[in-house]
């Protein structure tokens, strides 16, 4: 059976200081993120076990497949999270994604407002995403709650930005 897989980082920990620290990174890498692959797996284990089983157990069915749906969806984002940052990198985007954050945001600024927005607004924790929203074929921000809750179906994170204490508090 296919399994969920921690990413490695395609840079050292301590390649984004001093905006990130290695110490931070790691932890927020090799634990939190490692712990939703390591649940999301155990669950689906025990998922095949019990439907393969005679059990009928319909609460325990229920609780698996939303513990299953809370630690994939905690992967998911943190997956595109490492991926979002990169040493010496940022600044506006050219090419075809610059020409869409124009038509959607009118400008790369109005969009790193809109980001910054939807991170510092949160009520608790989750993301501030730029997903693209593959309905209406369009660049769209979203504020996801925790892992899952605000999401619009069928979007693909492309930018996510961290709002969880777990990748700040070492640090600041």
């Amino acid at each position: 059976m296919n399994t969920y897989i921690l990413p490695d980082l395609t840079y050292e920990v301590a390649a984004l200081e001093p905006h990130s620290d290695a110490k931070l990174l790691a932890s927020h890498h090799d634990k939190h993120h490692a712990a939703y692959v390591e649940q999301a797996n155990s669950t689906l284990d025990k998922l095949v076990e019990l439907r393969s089983s005679e059990n009928d157990d319909l609460m325990l069915l229920r609780a698996l497949e939303k513990s299953l749906g809370f630690n994939v969806s905690g992967h998911y984002p943190h997956s595109t999270f490492w991926t979002s940052m990169r040493p010496n990198g940022g600044g506006a985007p050219d090419g075809e994604l610059a020409a869409a954050i124009d038509d959607g945001f009118g400008s790369f600024s109005a969009l790193q407002r809109q980001l910054n927005g939807a991170v510092t607004g949160l009520q608790g924790s989750g993301w501030g995403a730029l997903v693209w929203e593959q309905l209406a074929g369009r660049l769209v921000v979203e504020q996801i709650y925790d892992h899952q809750a605000n999401m619009t179906p069928a979007s693909i994170p492309l930018l996510v930005i961290a709002g969880w204490e777990h990748a700040y508090y070492l640090q600041y």
